[in-house]
């Protein structure tokens, strides 16, 4: 090769090289941020009951393999969770315990992701009636649908008129501290069978009427709270199909939701690691995420 043509060559290869070394040095500074991801709510999004225990705040009994982290360890995100057991939709603006921040400080505007669940424990809506419908089956023999006869629609009454405007106003400040941000609502994993599962009394001792009371009652709130998310713009995670068949009263391996009695978890009628998991995937699906 004539001396001019190699000099061009040389050259040519050299501007390559440093054109290929200054693209990967540059390579970093166009990599995708981690999503900031803020996980809020109850004692569905904290999994308590699940081990292991976040021991970062004993009084949540929060774990770590709770939905918010699943979610975080498949996306990468920088998650920041201060999900509580027991939290209300009034504890995303006010201290849950002594030295709790509300749970909306978590949001700021560079936050990406907020994901929670809310409602279930305003107004004794799951705890109260859980109990309520339970020791009543336990005194019928599991017989007729006493709890609703006792407490008709005491439960759904409290649901429209102090559990929606609740859920709203916390949803409502929330989306004030990061206007941006996808916010994901999730609803609540069915806990009983739609009709009553005879087998089943000994671990959820609702009488045979009440189990569709029940279910009925948890349908209510759930609509709730999708319509309280979609006039706040948030997008709704429905899991009443998704989660069909994996209510307290199936087996292990199979159900979600832990029953009242004999159940695997320290905390009864909420979910088991499976139900985290499953529930993180239906999120994750529902947002396009992982």
């Amino acid at each position: 090769m004539p001396k001019p043509a190699l000099r061009r060559a040389v050259a040519a290869t050299s501007a390559l090289a440093g054109a290929l070394a200054l693209g990967l040095a540059a390579a970093p500074a166009h990599a995708t941020a981690p999503l900031d991801y803020a996980a809020l709510g109850d004692s569905y999004s904290a999994a308590s009951g699940v081990l292991p225990v976040d021991t970062s705040n004993l009084l949540c009994l929060r774990s770590t393999a709770d939905y918010p982290h699943v979610i975080a360890a498949r996306t990468g995100a920088a998650l920041t969770d201060v999900t509580c057991g027991a939290a209300q939709a009034k504890d995303f603006t006010e201290s849950q315990y002594p030295g709790l921040a509300p749970q909306a400080d978590a949001v700021t505007a560079d936050t990406d992701l907020v994901t929670l669940t809310i409602g279930g424990n305003d107004n004794g809506t799951f705890i109260e009636a859980m109990l309520a419908c339970g020791t009543a089956g336990i005194l019928s023999g599991g017989n007729g649908s006493p709890c609703k006869d006792t407490y008709g629609s005491s439960f759904d009454d409290a649901i429209d008129t102090k559990t929606y405007p609740a859920v709203k106003d916390a949803l409502r400040a929330v989306r004030a501290k990061s206007p941006n941000a996808r916010l994901a609502v999730l609803g609540y994993p069915w806990i009983t069978p739609a009709t009553a599962d005879p087998s089943c009394f000994a671990r959820l001792p609702v009488a045979s009427g009440d189990v569709p009371y029940l279910h009925a009652l948890q349908a209510h709130l759930d609509a709730v709270v999708q319509r309280a998310a979609e006039e706040n713009g948030a997008t709704y995670v429905d899991f009443s199909q998704a989660s069909e068949g994996h209510d307290a009263c199936q087996a292990v391996g199979t159900r979600w939701i832990e029953p009242l009695l004999f159940g695997q978890n320290i905390v009864p009628v909420h979910p088991n690691a499976l139900g985290e998991q499953r529930m993180a995937e239906r999120t994750m699906s529902v947002l396009g995420i992982g």
